[in-house]
């Protein structure tokens, strides 16, 4: 809950983070329309009645008044809509959750009846793989071209607003506009390492003063040209416009459609707003402005046809004209920051979810945790904006490339929105099928107009996604191959049991953290370990990371220690779990972690009575800590009582979780037991601590099996490799020490 006061200023603020890139579209969007000029007036009226209604549905009603309450707990865009997927049902297509994760506090998903809807939707996705890989290439689809939109925003934006150059100049060169326009978007790409934190306050004021200037010049242009506009809010003149504009509707179509564009960027930027914010932002100021914006440029071409190339500026007084250029310049250049920030995060949750190579993340704010810089993906995506700008030099053909890219974008959020509706909010069916209906009779009309656009520029956003695609599905396809590679050559703890605690080996003093996919077993990296080298460290812990479909693990609850075998063998796992949005901070000693956590872990199960001979007892740090504070306690208390085992958990082997009931009383003979065995454990971890640690990592190298197709050879043998090659390494992830890095080589046949 938000003070009234508070909630405004949130709404204020999301102005400049949620709203630039939907604010800059009058700037292009009559041009777009009407490309070969304009006949009759009565086309300019129906053309801004399609562009009041789309305004309307689209933005409006489906997105701020639907799709917003879709979020992951204030995380938007089709990540974060698969993520609610996959807490809900299981559709994810790597099995390594643990019914553990299901405990943590940001874990939020609903149950169901038996015989209701939503149970049987579950069931039907659950029922087969190709569904789950079907849903998957949907968010896939939808993640590809959100990564266009991050490419042709600032190339639309920048263009356009620096456009305003030739109207005061009319024989001024376009390349000198082409030129302006890189010079700043290679200015814009080469800050995002210094992050938007410290000119972030400037944005909302910025964009605000945008807003307002647009509305007022439009409210203006009605008074002065032609207040007979305002009929088009009768939508009855869409009717007229489409029957009279048959052999153009497409292309007018296509040009409507750039009105609604940043309305999906408005979805994925949410960030940690609260969508009453959002929904008071776009109501009191974001849609009126807009909508006066685009009736009063309706009013200045009726009178001035000839200017509909340059309708925005033109249609601005000279007295502010110098003033309204520089504030347009600003604002598409926060809109641009938008989208690119957007993209950053849209890159970073389809790593964490295993569907894109590893990149170095970096950290760009000490205040948000959203605000993050993707080296690799600025420069690529720099290049590839320059080349669009560079290569169409004008607004029609990137607004065709533009308006694909952001339909397909509202498609993949209306088909994900129907799971969401009916497991997540548990909605009718009635309902449901009344937004898929509503959407797509909007949605796909301007979907068939962008396609038959695709010769006209309509195929740059085509190609982008494809691409990325590729780059996309192989990785997560073979990172689920290996994942299904390692499971089934695992090894059995029988045969950990029946070489000793010796391992059949030396141990040298040191703790070895060996490094695996598994949340569950030994890995047979620990077995080709020990079987080429005679000997392995007193301490050896199995190290899992990874993510789960949220959108944060609290860091006390991040860590999940176990133990393998009896105590002699001094074998321990440690999951680590991240959510999507989890950064790895350079500052952050992983090693220092994990080492505390096996002392907590430790110290936690020396008050249990007795101890477990199997990998079965997990427990959470959250719980660790709990039960670790309260035995100091009672250590300075004196007391002999330690404390209750309610805290401590088991999973048996079905992974269910069983709450321990039996407390430790206060039996003095095994209080001393306890202390003894902890104290001589404390002791020799530490000795094995100050002997060295060593992380070990699998230097894998993967191939198609013999038997495979050649397709497949050449993805896993070549295309795999080599974004294997190119991607960041574990040790570098996790500021792993050079000198304390050992690669085990191997390979797997997938």
């Amino acid at each position: 809950k938000f003070s009234s006061v508070l909630l405004l200023r949130l709404a204020f603020q999301s102005l400049g983070v949620v709203f630039g890139d939907l604010g800059t579209s009058p700037l292009y969007v009559f041009y777009n329309i009407f490309p070969h000029g304009v006949d009759n007036d009565e086309d300019v009226i129906g053309a801004l009645s399609l562009i009041i209604y789309t305004l309307t549905l689209i933005p409006l009603m489906k997105y701020v008044f639907v799709v917003l309450r879709a979020n992951d707990n204030g995380q938007g865009g089709t990540f974060a809509l698969y993520s609610l997927l996959c807490r809900h049902a299981k559709v994810s297509t790597i099995p390594n959750q643990h019914k553990t994760d299901e405990e943590l506090t940001t874990y939020s998903r609903q149950t169901y009846e038996e015989n209701s809807l939503a149970a049987k939707v579950k069931r039907w996705l659950e029922g087969h793989a190709y569904k789950k890989n079907c849903l998957l290439i949907l968010v896939l689809i939808g993640t590809c071209t959100a990564i266009g939109d991050g490419i042709l925003t600032p190339a639309i934006s920048v263009l356009s607003a620096t456009g305003g150059i030739r109207v005061q100049n009319p024989k001024m060169s376009t390349d000198v506009v082409v030129i302006v326009a890189v010079t700043i978007l290679i200015g814009l790409f080469s800050m995002q390492h210094y992050g938007t934190d410290k000119v972030g306050w400037l944005f909302a004021p910025l964009v605000f003063l945008w807003f307002i200037l647009i509305g007022s010049v439009g409210a203006f242009n009605i008074h002065k040209y032609n207040s007979s506009v305002l009929k088009a809010y009768n939508p009855v003149y869409i009717y007229r416009f489409l029957r009279r504009a048959k052999s153009e509707i497409w292309t007018s179509l296509g040009g409507v459609m750039l009105s609604i564009t940043g309305t999906e960027a408005l979805f994925a930027d949410l960030c940690h707003f609260p969508v009453l914010a959002i929904q008071i932002a776009f109501t009191l100021v974001v849609f009126p402005c807009l909508l006066l914006a685009y009736t009063g440029q309706a009013a200045y071409i009726i009178v001035h046809k000839d200017h509909v190339v340059d309708a925005f500026y033109r249609s601005i007084p000279d007295a502010i004209y110098w003033p309204a250029f520089v504030i347009a310049t600003l604002a598409a250049i926060v809109a641009s920051q938008a989208t690119i920030s957007a993209t950053y995060s849209i890159i970073k949750q389809a790593l964490a979810l295993g569907c894109f190579p590893r990149v170095s993340v970096v950290h760009t704010s000490k205040k948000f945790l959203g605000q993050i810089y993707i080296p690799d993906i600025n420069w690529v995506l720099m290049i590839l904006c320059i080349a669009v700008t560079a290569g169409f030099k004008n607004q029609i053909q990137i607004g065709n490339a533009y308006g694909t890219a952001v339909v397909i974008v509202m498609l993949v959020t209306t088909f994900l929105m129907v799971p969401i509706m009916l497991l997540v909010w548990k909605s009718h069916w009635i309902l449901v099928v009344t937004f898929l209906v509503l959407s797509l009779m909007v949605e796909f009309p301007y979907f068939i107009a962008c396609i038959n656009k695709v010769d006209e520029g309509g195929w740059v956003p085509l190609a982008v996604a494809i691409t990325f695609f590729i780059i996309m599905y192989v990785w997560h396809f073979c990172t689920v191959k290996r994942y299904e590679f390692e499971m089934h050559s695992k090894v059995s703890m029988a045969w950990i049991l029946g070489l000793g605690p010796s391992l059949g080996l030396v141990r040298v003093p040191g703790i070895g953290f060996v490094y695996t996919e598994l949340a569950s077993g030994v890995p047979h990296i620990f077995s080709h370990f020990i079987t080429n080298l005679p000997a392995i460290h007193s301490v050896v812990v199995f190290v899992c990371v990874k993510y789960l479909p949220v959108y944060t693990v609290p860091v006390e609850e991040r860590f999940v220690m176990k133990r393998i075998g009896p105590k002699n063998f001094h074998m321990f796992r440690c999951v680590t779990r991240y959510g999507y949005k989890d950064i790895h901070k350079k500052h952050d000693d992983f090693e220092k972690m994990l080492l505390d956590r096996l002392l907590i872990f430790v110290r936690l199960e020396s008050m249990m009575d007795g101890y477990s001979d199997s990998e079965d007892f997990t427990m959470s740090e959250q719980k660790v800590e709990r039960s670790a504070n309260a035995l100091l306690m009672s250590e300075k208390a004196g007391s002999n009582t330690l404390c209750s085992g309610s805290d401590l958990s088991y999973s048996s082997s079905h992974d269910s979780i069983v709450l321990a009931k039996s407390p430790l009383t206060g039996n003095n003979s095994l209080t001393r037991y306890s202390s003894q065995t902890y104290g001589d454990e404390l002791e020799f971890l530490n000795s094995c601590k100050d002997a060295g640690v060593v992380h070990i990592l699998g230097n894998t190298i993967v191939r198609a099996r013999r038997d495979s197709g050649i397709i497949k050879r050449i993805v896993v043998d070549h295309l795999y490799a080599f974004l294997r090659k190119v991607c960041r390494e574990h040790s570098v992830i996790f500021n792993v020490p050079h000198e304390s890095l050992l690669n085990v080589g191997q390979i797997y046949y997938i």
